[in-house]
């Protein structure tokens, strides 16, 4: 009687298609997580620019000024207008203190989009309506 050493190719054909149909089912969730991951990195950085506001407008009522005046966090000084940050990189970008090497950033409002991924609509921004309010708002499509 003979020794088999090794595997068929039948055998080696069935592993290859089961790893094959593993690999497929596996992908589209893969690239699900990626999408996921950017929407709570603009999730944080929304909640950054929501608390950064607050703290700044906390901090100008505390010191008594105006609502033009600029506040101080952190020892910086952040540009205010009608009691919030401005929406450029002096106020909201001093405030927030979020790295501008994860984010494309423009201002007027201050948008900050993914540059790992994602399509032009996936952002957050934040505007000063300039009369006592801000807005920040996430804009989840095209993660």
């Amino acid at each position: 009687m003979r020794i088999q050493k090794g595997f068929t190719l039948i055998e080696l054909i069935v592993v290859i298609v089961i790893l094959g149909i593993l690999a497929a089912t596996a992908l589209p969730r893969f690239l699900d997580i990626a999408s996921n991951a950017r929407i709570a990195n603009l999730s944080g950085a929304g909640g950054a620019m929501n608390s950064a506001a607050n703290l700044a407008h906390a901090a100008q009522l505390v010191a008594g000024s105006a609502s033009n005046v600029s506040a101080t966090l952190g020892g910086q000084p952040v540009t205010m207008l009608g009691g919030y940050p401005t929406a450029d990189a002096a106020g909201m970008g001093v405030a927030a203190t979020i790295s501008t090497n994860d984010y494309t950033v423009t201002t007027n409002p201050y948008v900050l989009q993914p540059v790992n991924g994602g399509s032009a609509t996936c952002q957050v921004s934040y505007a000063n309506t300039g009369t006592g309010s801000f807005s920040v708002t996430i804009t989840k499509t095209g993660c």
